[in-house]
């Protein structure tokens, strides 16, 4: 395990105890968890996209925040839903903010979670082509973009406007480095021999659209194993990046017991439920004394796998609170997976 970092699904809203009631208040405090993350020694601030929810929605902003904030965390995605995104735009978007970080952009795309809106990709102006799916459109989306991010040229060029150049011309800017860090949200094992296929890192998240009657972290540790034979055969020139998230909450006082005594007794196991129609397996969350899942993380298949693993956290209850379950995970948990802080 080379790097430890968080990933906020960046809810808002004035419920009974929140801390994030407004959109405002949820920008920033994810700039201001990034910052606090960082000084702690994580390695990582990673947002969900969402679309027509109480969620971060547009994120280069937001990265884009923390790029000029900080000087060595990682910021990216987990992950943006490639069905609503303009991919020339996005290629604009996402070259400015990894040129604002220094090249420390990591960018989680996919193509997405159910939305709380019906088609809501059309009312983006996003519509499959004739024969596609939605996920078919969003693969296109991903070519397009990750054409655009290679320097290569995309829109026929205007000799009277563009100084007698002819041919295809780049969207600008650029940014050398950000193809090698694009990650794609795999939900099966065939996906992430497609993504290792097309040269992108995998990003495995707390459930699998398959269920094999396995624990959670040995199917997504055999993903992951697919990942690597399939990018190994692909002959890529670069190495792979692998990241897997869990719900990790090590309870260490009171103010711990009171929001997560019972998640230790509810959400310790695997669960088996349907999504989009597909039997899904959702690994368990880590709950309890931090020795206690410690050894349990150290025992975790998948985890063990991975290169990096993201730290889902309860963003509503604020950056203090968040603050402080980072340090525990960091001092009390992350050394038993074999992590360490950066620079030590």
């Amino acid at each position: 395990m080379q790097r430890i970092g968080f990933l906020s699904f960046g809810h808002w809203g004035p419920g009974q105890g929140s801390r994030t009631r407004t959109a405002g208040e949820a920008l920033v405090q994810g700039i201001e968890l990034a910052v606090a993350a960082e000084e702690l020694g994580i390695d990582g601030a990673f947002f969900r996209v969402h679309h027509f929810a109480r969620q971060q929605a547009s994120p280069f902003p937001l990265l884009a925040a923390i790029a000029a904030r900080t000087s060595r965390i990682e910021m990216g995605t987990g992950v943006i839903d490639m069905r609503y995104e303009n991919p020339l735009y996005m290629a604009e978007e996402a070259s400015a903010t990894d040129l604002i970080s220094g090249g420390r952009l990591q960018l989680g795309i996919s193509r997405g979670s159910p939305e709380p809106a019906r088609n809501g990709a059309a009312a983006f102006g996003h519509l499959p082509e004739p024969g596609e799916t939605d996920a078919d459109m969003a693969r296109r989306h991903t070519d397009q973009f990750r054409h655009a991010i290679s320097g290569a040229g995309v829109a026929e060029a205007d000799p009277r406007y563009a100084g007698g150049a002819s041919g295809l011309l780049p969207v600008q800017p650029q940014s050398p480095g950000l193809p090698e860090r694009i990650w794609w949200g795999a939900g099966s094992r065939k996906t992430a021999v497609w993504a290792a296929g097309k040269g992108m890192n995998l990003m495995s998240s707390t459930l699998l659209t398959e269920d094999t009657g396995v624990p959670f972290d040995q199917l997504q540790a055999e993903q992951i194993q697919l990942f690597r034979e399939a990018w190994a055969a692909a002959g890529h020139k670069h190495q792979p990046r692998v990241s897997v998230s869990r719900s990790i909450l090590p309870i260490v006082d009171e103010e711990d017991s009171r929001y997560f005594a019972g998640s230790a007794l509810r959400d310790t196991r695997d669960q088996v439920g349907i999504i989009d129609g597909l039997t899904a397996r959702f690994g368990k969350s880590y709950v309890g004394a931090p020795d206690v899942i410690a050894a349990e993380l150290a025992g975790d298949a998948a985890v063990q796998a991975a290169d990096t693993l993201l730290v889902t956290v309860p963003n509503q209850l604020g950056v203090d609170f968040n603050a402080k379950l980072l340090g525990n995970i960091a001092r009390h948990v992350a050394p038993a997976v074999g992590w360490s802080r950066a620079g030590s």
